[in-house]
């Protein structure tokens, strides 16, 4: 009896022994894999202590405390971040969780007894256009500032107009004709590339939501992407062109189209929510904050609705077309005119605040950041206003038009410029900082490791390090030569 009790232990031990090479996709969960017994006294032999460190992905620091499962067996990591669990020296599954930290489940190969693990916090990412819901487009949360050095730079082989979004340690970026790529943060390696069929043109950003990608394009379809792979899951045809970049709350995507109407599309039961008619076309991406959701049309209103039902809550009237994203903060809405060339406030309930006018386009979706207001005009400048009065603060010209979202991280205002590059201003006193010379639309996003830079066609990692090239030339208060006004689009 003794012996068969043993002979059962030895089967159970050699079950799945060997190993395989660990894939490293960007994804949180996984499905574990069985492999036949064999080499017996081998694998009896790699029953051993397995190290795992687990490190923040963004600021490379070890994480004490993390609870860290293997097979039945958890253990929380010492102060160094690491932890020893005994196991056989093959691919398991292991689980990690830490407080301010995205839970992973990830399959590890312990041929290699020693192994790291990186999680990430939430706070520190950019998982859709404009930062937050309230489009902000500022990053509190990242504490990165120049001087910076190039780390890497990648071609994305067409126009970025709109910025990547950027989770876990992972970048998704889409150009004009509608390539999604996946790009590890850390390398700038391409871990995947979806083409979109037709190749229809696209003028947003992606948008992550828990393992999946969601994106618009200007043939009127929404696509849904595995975000480990890249495979497409489903899609859904709005009838009408989507410029706006996705917004997801509560697993609804909420946007605009060509058509004017506003949809509320439930990612969940894959089927249309509601759908509300503007009347007039709409480009611009939809904010939501306080429980309202506002959104511009062509007809220069300023919409609130509500989220759960698409009722017009109440709408404001700007002095031309609403082409760029509203931005929400500290119970007011500023929204911008392309036509109007003007920037105009709103209290959250309605109440007309304020308008600032540049005298040109204004295209630019503006910045919130401690109660100050970014954005840039076609007549080159870059403003500061304070947000409650709408006065000027600083203006500083950057050598050519702009067209593309302002964005703050670290208190440096951004802005790309039509002249390719980017400049970065210090928020308070309108100071330029740096310039950096590639650059056209919307500037920048990033996580806590490092800022990307959207060139024209290029992608560029930057961290905080050596000095960059400073071309101070290009900029100077009041220009000698104003660009010319762009037809209207």
């Amino acid at each position: 009896m003794r012996r068969g009790v043993s002979l059962i232990a030895l089967v159970v031990v050699l079950a799945g022994c060997g190993g395989s090479q660990q894939a490293a996709p960007p994804t949180t969960t996984t499905t574990t894999h069985t492999h036949p017994a064999g080499h017996h006294k081998a694998c009896l032999a790699s029953i051993t202590e397995l190290v795992v460190t687990v490190l923040d992905g963004d600021l490379r620091t070890r994480v004490p405390h993390a609870l860290v499962r293997i097979l039945a067996k958890h253990k929380r990591t010492d102060r160094h971040g690491q932890v020893a669990i005994k196991g056989p020296r093959k691919r398991l599954e292991v689980a990690v969780s830490a407080h301010g930290y995205t839970a992973v489940r990830i399959p590890v190969n312990f041929q290699r007894r020693r192994q790291t693990i990186r999680i990430y916090q939430p706070r520190l990412q950019w998982p859709i256009y404009g930062a937050t819901p309230a489009r902000t487009q500022a990053q509190t949360q990242i504490k990165l500032h120049p001087p910076f050095r190039l780390v890497w730079s990648k071609s994305m082989g067409g126009l970025i107009e709109f910025p990547a979004v950027v989770w876990d340690g992972w970048a998704y970026v889409g150009t004009q004709f509608g390539t999604i790529r996946a790009l590890d943060i850390r390398s700038g390696a391409v871990a995947w590339s979806h083409e979109t069929p037709g190749g229809p043109r696209m003028a947003s950003s992606p948008a992550v939501w828990g393992n999946e990608i969601v994106y618009h394009t200007m043939a009127g379809w929404v696509y849904v992407l595995n975000r480990t792979n890249g495979k497409l899951l489903w899609s859904w045809d709005a009838g009408s062109a989507i410029e706006p970049s996705p917004i997801v709350v509560h697993g609804i995507d909420y946007f605009g189209t060509a058509g004017g109407t506003v949809d509320a599309l439930d990612l969940r039961a894959r089927k249309l929510r509601w759908s509300h008619s503007l009347g007039s076309k709409i480009t611009s991406s939809a904010s939501i904050a306080g429980g309202r959701l506002f959104i511009g049309d062509y007809a220069g209103r300023l919409w609130a609705l509500s989220p759960r039902s698409g009722a017009t809550l109440w709408t404001g009237q700007v002095n031309g077309k609403i082409y760029g994203t509203p931005a929400v903060s500290d119970g007011r809405v500023f929204v911008p005119s392309s036509d109007g060339d003007s920037l105009t406030a709103f209290s959250t309930s309605g109440r007309y605040l304020w308008q600032v006018t540049t005298g040109n386009y204004v295209y630019s979706s503006p910045a919130v950041w401690h109660g100050r207001v970014f954005f840039g005009s076609y007549n080159g400048d870059f403003y500061a206003v304070a947000a409650a009065t709408g006065a000027i603060l600083w203006r500083i010209y950057t050598g050519g038009a702009i067209s593309g979202a302002a964005v703050v991280v670290d208190g440096i205002a951004y802005a790309g410029t039509l002249a390719h590059r980017i400049v970065g201003v210090n928020v308070r006193t309108g100071r330029e900082v740096m310039v950096f010379p590639h650059g056209d639309f919307v500037p920048i996003s990033g996580n806590g490791m490092r800022l990307l830079f959207n060139g024209f066609d290029r992608l560029y990692a930057l961290e905080p390090g050596h000095k960059l090239p400073h071309h101070s030339h290009h900029a100077r208060k009041h220009p000698k030569h104003k660009p010319k006004r762009r037809p209207s689009c």
